[in-house]
């Protein structure tokens, strides 16, 4: 868990108290009379996870009452969304693990998995109907820009249009988007004031892009035994992220840089050519402007943080671009 909860003990107790509740309403959310349904929805739920954003809303609630109504509802709105974006995204990525476990287009089938991610979204939209309209609206952007972050991905940027910037926004929405709503309701919901609620948004935003940032470093940097990730699967899959994105501008200068560029441009399922464009990649200049976006990213989300009332959820919020950034090393 990326949350440094040992900053106060009474945090950790409170909120630790808080998730087991959020885990039994999850539960509950997803029971179907359908035995099928039933199965496939808990598949997720069941495998686990670090439910990073029912944390964040339990920690931004701490700007505010904790115990106020709705706080443990939003959080479980905001992992069913995500859980439903994971049904969908394995169906589009034809991935055949999830969590550990096979994923549901692979134990069932397609038209289950997609099936299943829509009825999550619609218990979701079913708890969300008593947080009152404005936290429908809320729910209801965010979920346009996951959407839209989708698509944008899936079909890049316009000729005309700067990589870089298309898939910051890519990230910004697909990723960004709903760790931003899990910091808003947390703070909406407990009754914080509107600029606190404003802050915790935005900051949330930027850590939330900050990780992915991180994960992008880590798929080039790390190895399987540090990650306990196979590195370079982006590369592999042909997905352009943050360093590949600054090869291809024309960060940093070197003899391998033509190479490079090249190889970058074509299919890198082929093991050697793999090995070669990762190596390469790891030494090339853009690796640290990666690692320097990033920092930027998790130094503005601090800096916004900074402003917020001196709490023991701030400062566990603070760690969270520290974690953020010492991710990459």
């Amino acid at each position: 868990m990326p949350f440094d909860l040992s900053v106060d003990e009474a945090l950790a107790e409170a909120v630790q108290e808080r998730l087991g509740a959020v885990e039994a309403v999850l539960l509950d959310a997803v029971h179907s009379d359908d035995p099928l349904l039933a199965q496939a929805s808990k598949h997720l739920v069941e495998a686990g996870g670090k439910r990073f954003r029912p944390t964040l809303v339990l920690l931004a609630s701490h700007f505010g009452d904790p115990a106020a109504r709705g706080v443990v509802e939003a959080a479980v709105v905001v992992e069913l969304t995500h859980l439903a974006t994971l049904y969908h995204d394995d169906v589009m990525d034809e991935a055949t693990v999830r969590r550990g476990e096979p994923s549901a287009n692979s134990r069932w089938t397609n038209t289950v998995a997609i099936l299943t991610g829509d009825y999550l979204f619609a218990r979701a939209s079913d708890l969300l109907a008593d947080l009152g309209p404005e936290a429908v609206r809320i729910q209801a952007r965010a979920f346009s820009r996951l959407v839209r972050g989708q698509i944008q991905e899936t079909v890049g940027p316009a000729p005309d249009a700067d990589p870089l910037k298309h898939y910051l926004q890519v990230v910004a929405d697909k990723t960004g988007s709903l760790i931003a709503v899990s910091g808003q309701f947390g703070a909406l919901l407990s009754g914080a004031p509107t600029h606190v609620v404003d802050t915790v948004t935005s900051a949330c935003e930027k850590i939330g892009v900050a990780f992915q940032l991180a994960d992008d470093v880590l798929d080039i940097a790390s190895d399987t035994e540090q990650s306990g990730k196979t590195p370079g699967i982006d590369l592999r899959e042909g997905i352009r992220t943050l360093p590949v994105h600054h090869v291809l501008a024309g960060i940093g200068s070197g003899p391998d840089d033509a190479r490079l560029r090249a190889l970058l441009d074509q299919d890198l399922t082929d093991d050697a050519l793999h090995a070669e464009a990762l190596a390469l990649l790891r030494a090339h200049p853009a690796m640290e402007r990666s690692r320097s976006d990033l920092r930027r990213w998790a130094e503005d989300a601090r800096a916004e943080l900074l402003t917020l009332p001196d709490i023991p959820a701030r400062a566990a919020l603070i760690g969270l671009c520290d974690y953020a950034v010492s991710r990459t090393g």
